[in-house]
């Protein structure tokens, strides 16, 4: 038997106790045998939003004897929209590949609320690993036996065929639509002016639905898309394929837009950058005022359009 200790020097700052760590056997048993892997971690309830947490590294610890698998991952366990905090489970896995009592190091988590940084420390737990004892005394060896083929009936082809019957008729039914709406004129249609395209895409994402944490990437990218792409069509900026940077500094002389829209817009393109690049969760006093400031650029800007195109007709 051997005793392990790994030991994890850092810099603390104030120590909170954050409880006790937690030991999960990935494939469960009744014991923990050589090579086996287990999930390593805690669990930390009542976590506000902008709450930042920092991991110890412990790619340098793993050793021969007991191995880093995988580092840390977080995992929301529980969300409370309303208090605005949530339960999180953070662990690693790893596998030990000698036998004997193992003391696994203190977890120490480094929690940041935008004011104060502390210290969680979660007590560490023991684990003991066994081996597998063979009896080599009665102990006979056989050899691997290859895998059993049996022969393929009729009823297991019956549905292949049916399958591709209905396929062939499905693709024989498209091709027949798609040539008779193009007999009869069908297939193209009147395109939509910049501005309804926008305000139609933009509809899409009304209500809190989209303001989850989990959902807020693809919100804040649905609606700067959308922006991007009546920008291009009504100011001709090649905004799709501009950074924020690029954009706003060609929509700064646009006499449609004014300095206040400006700087509000700018905010919102700025903010969905950390939103999708950098992870950040945005609360929902803001999300509230992303989709009607859009639906105003749009609408403000296409009417001033329309202003300046009649008083050069008069």
């Amino acid at each position: 038997m051997r005793t392990v200790l790994l030991i994890i020097l850092g810099a603390m700052l104030d120590m909170v106790p954050g409880g006790k760590a937690f030991l999960n056997q990935m494939q469960p048993r009744d014991s923990i045998l050589i090579a086996d892997q287990l999930e390593y971690g805690f669990t930390l309830d009542g976590v506000r939003d902008g709450t930042l947490l920092a991991l110890p590294d412990w790619t340098a610890a793993s050793n021969d004897t007991l191995t880093l698998v995988r580092g840390w991952k977080t995992d929301t366990l529980k969300y409370d929209r309303k208090a605005g905090t949530r339960n999180i489970r953070a662990a690693v896995i790893l596998a030990p590949f000698e036998q004997g009592e193992y003391l696994l190091p203190p977890i120490h988590a480094l929690r940041s609320d935008g004011e104060k940084v502390d210290t969680l420390e979660f007590e560490p737990l023991k684990m003991t690993v066994t081996s597998i004892q063979i009896d080599t005394a009665s102990f006979v060896p056989h050899d691997i036996k290859g895998q059993i083929r049996y022969p393929v009936t009729f009823a297991e082809v019956v549905p292949w065929l049916l399958a591709a019957l209905v396929l062939a008729g499905l693709v024989f039914l498209a091709v027949w639509l798609i040539r008779k709406l193009s007999r009869k004129g069908l297939g193209a249609k009147e395109t939509d002016p910049p501005y309804v395209v926008a305000l139609r895409k933009l509809d899409r994402y009304r209500g809190d639905r989209f303001w989850a944490p989990d959902r807020q990437k693809s919100f804040y990218s649905g609606v700067t898309d959308a922006l991007k792409e009546y920008m291009d069509a009504s100011f001709g900026v090649d905004a799709p394929e501009m950074t924020t940077a690029e954009l706003f500094a060609a929509l700064k002389t646009r006499e449609e837009i004014t300095p206040e829209m400006y700087s509000s817009l700018q905010e919102l393109f700025e903010t969905a950058d950390y939103v999708k690049f950098a992870k950040m969760t945005v609360p929902d006093s803001y999300n509230a005022g992303v989709l009607p400031m859009a639906v105003k650029f749009v609408t403000d800007t296409y009417q001033k359009q329309l202003a300046g195109e009649e008083a050069q007709e008069r």
